[in-house]
């Protein structure tokens, strides 16, 4: 099957549509961005909003929750979906409470922006300082240290080059709870309604992965878990990613999708993501020309937001 950037199917890695309900006739789901199906990710927004200013996080509604080891390049790859710098980084745990991301297409947008929950009608048009204040309102819920929190922020973004998507962040795994970490902050992807997305390096060996360790605990059978794998052009010389982009190494029913980070030395000197993306897609036809369609960041956008779809239908 041939794959269309407005065409939102999704595949598995073997190539055929995916179908969440496989004994049904039901057709897949084969929306546009503007297509008003897209209103659904908007309600269960206003929904994930209303519980957590209640003080209910946990939810069993249609939702992706992004899991990943400290070095797994999980926050890169959320950053290459979104197309800005806008996270924390540093050594250690850096997100220390969950991060419920919720990416607005919006083509009347001229200047992307970003806006907060926790202060509405202001808007940042500063990406540099959503950074700060997620970094400041994580201190005044958690202080400083290491400890980390249930309670999530809520960040939505405006944009014309995003596509309608909601994704939570959650804390990077860590086997030994930290400082006061809360032993439920898991209980999220154990909700039979949550796609659990887990992020892992290419160049570590993936049957030790925290990620996909985790799924499994709460989808033993792989039918929720979409993996995403990071560092591709990091891998040893000789080596390749082969075996995991086509689901044959630890089989998911989601299957996997690979993407390429940008390096220290590109987020340093602020390369365009409009750049990057091309740059990776230019590496994957050239390492990995019969399945380069159905990899990069790209791809990976447009499989989520029908992912999603599909859940809240």
């Amino acid at each position: 099957p041939i794959y269309e950037e407005e065409d939102n199917v999704v595949y598995e890695a073997s190539g055929r549509v995916y179908d969440p309900q496989p004994q049904s006739s039901t057709p897949s789901v084969r929306v546009s961005k503007k297509d008003g199906l897209q209103g659904l990710i908007g309600i269960v927004n206003k929904i994930q909003e209303v519980f957590a200013v209640v003080g209910n996080n946990v939810l069993d509604m249609p939702q992706i929750a992004v899991v990943g080891g400290q070095s797994s390049g999980k926050s890169s790859v959320l950053e290459n979906i979104v197309g800005k710098d806008f996270l924390p980084r540093g050594s250690g745990i850096v997100t220390r409470r969950p991060l419920i991301l919720q990416l607005i297409y919006d083509e009347t947008t001229h200047d992307d922006y970003g806006e907060f929950l926790h202060q509405k009608g202001q808007k940042y048009y500063d990406f540099d300082a959503i950074r700060d204040e997620i970094e400041a309102d994580t201190i005044r819920e958690t202080g400083e240290g290491i400890c980390v929190s249930e309670r999530p922020i809520i960040l939505k973004i405006h944009s014309p080059s995003v596509i309608n998507l909601t994704l939570i962040d959650l804390p990077g795994i860590t086997r030994v709870p930290v400082g006061d970490q809360p032993t439920d902050i898991e209980v999220i992807i154990q909700q039979p309604n949550c796609i659990i997305m887990a992020v892992t390096a290419a160049n570590t060996d993936l049957a030790n992965s925290d990620a996909i360790q985790l799924a499994r605990e709460v989808d033993p059978e792989g039918l929720r878990t979409v993996g995403v794998i990071t560092k591709l052009d990091l891998m040893d010389r000789g080596t390749d990613a082969y075996g995991i982009l086509t689901n044959r190494l630890i089989p998911l029913r989601l299957g996997y999708v690979g993407v390429i980070n940008r390096g220290q030395r590109d987020i340093d000197s602020r390369k365009n993501m409009q750049q990057q993306w091309r740059d990776e897609e230019t590496f994957l036809r050239q390492n990995y020309p019969d399945i380069a369609g159905r990899n990069g960041t790209r791809f990976l956008r447009e499989k989520l937001n029908a992912l999603l779809l599909q859940h809240i239908r």
